[in-house]
């Protein structure tokens, strides 16, 4: 009977090597600390100005641990408008990065998104129906999510179809040539369709350049089911990551059923993808810049890539949100330009880092 994955592993490796690679005492603590202030920076930050001490007091007076001093409209503002948000925004920038992190690791390439496979294009075009042929459906977006969604796994299913009908299972770059053609195909069909109703022309944009809604706990509540079953499945897989990266063959020789995996992960990561997209829009560069920082920084294991992505994208998001609805004050720039200012250059910084290892 094949070994697994993880015992090959640690066959294979001393185990003293296993535990240097896994996520170090120090990183760890600058990572927390790095969310911990970025939430803390989410929640203060805004037009009402609410202090450190008074959100404090608040918190204390809803556990039932004093009184607050904050009167009614502060403390719905903070409640029920800033902190929902910036929760929102952790799980988004967390589910992003570990997304990217994955998608990475499956496909090896340490440039690869979580759009890799066509979700952008697929939610793109979902949302676009929706609010181009159900606009009466969209009055308070109780649909539109849902076609984002729906549209984001639908073109992941088209790809994966695609790339196993070349007979080429253990071959990543057949799947991503499919993602290719793919997004390329439903990229068009939603031109066509923008083309043809013209006049949501700026709902369909301001939907792509990628936006948090200040609607309360609602969308917390639904897209944290989907985040965190999503990470939890990739967090167990950490370890066969590390095998994958070896390559399909040498992880097929070390015990691991490459399609089956692959699939598992890829499933994983693109139901969470899709939920952080239906809710959010699209917001590019968190899946290449949080986990390609920390390869930089911290080493390429995934078993420390995996959770430290989770943490510091979901730090990094919240501080581009902040940017976001701060720069421009009472206006608010969308999310994804934000992010975009960021992504373009590390982009190419990264670029160069790769071209200087080969």
């Amino acid at each position: 009977m094949p070994e697994t994955a993880i015992d090959v592993q640690a066959a294979v490796v001393p185990a003293e090597t296993i535990r240097a690679r896994g996520v170090s005492t120090a990183w760890s603590v600058a990572a927390v600390a790095f969310l911990v202030g970025s939430l803390v920076v989410g929640v203060l930050a805004g037009p009402v100005d609410i202090g450190a001490g008074d959100a404090a007091r608040s918190l204390l007076a809803h556990l039932g641990l004093g009184g607050s001093t904050l009167d009614q409209v502060s403390d719905t503002i903070l409640w029920q408008l800033r902190v929902p948000r910036v929760v929102l925004a952790a799980l988004v920038g967390g589910m992003l990065a570990v997304a990217g992190a994955t998608y990475q690791g499956v496909f090896h390439n340490p440039l690869a998104d979580p759009y890799l496979l066509g979700v952008a294009a697929g939610a793109g075009l979902g949302a676009t129906l929706a609010i181009a042929y159900l606009p009466h459906a969209l009055h308070g977006h109780q649909l539109l999510p849902v076609a984002a969604f729906v549209g984001g796994a639908l073109a992941v299913v088209v790809t994966w179809t695609v790339g196993r009908s070349a007979g080429r299972e253990r071959d990543a770059t057949t799947f991503v040539l499919a993602g290719v053609v793919v997004a390329s195909f439903f990229t068009a069909v939603q031109t066509f369709v923008q083309q043809q109703n013209s006049d949501t022309l700026q709902e369909v944009y301001s939907w792509i350049l990628g936006t948090l809604p200040s609607s309360g706990w609602s969308d917390v509540a639904t897209l944290a089911p989907y985040v965190l079953g999503a990470t939890a499945v990739i967090f167990a897989y950490r370890r066969v990551l590390d095998v994958l990266s070896l390559g399909d063959t040498e992880a097929a020789s070390l015990g691991v059923d490459v399609g089956r995996v692959r699939l598992l992960l890829v499933v994983a990561a693109t139901v969470g993808t899709a939920a952080a997209v239906a809710v959010s829009g699209l917001i590019a560069f968190v899946g290449i810049i949080v986990p390609h920082t920390i390869r930089l920084v911290v080493g390429t294991s995934y078993r420390g890539l995996i959770p430290l992505s989770f943490v510091v994208g979901a730090g990094f998001l919240v501080l581009c949100d902040v940017i976001a609805r701060t720069v421009l004050s009472p206006a608010e720039l969308p999310i994804g330009v934000v992010t975009a200012f960021f992504g373009a250059p590390f982009f190419v910084i990264a670029l160069r880092s790769l071209r200087g290892r080969a």
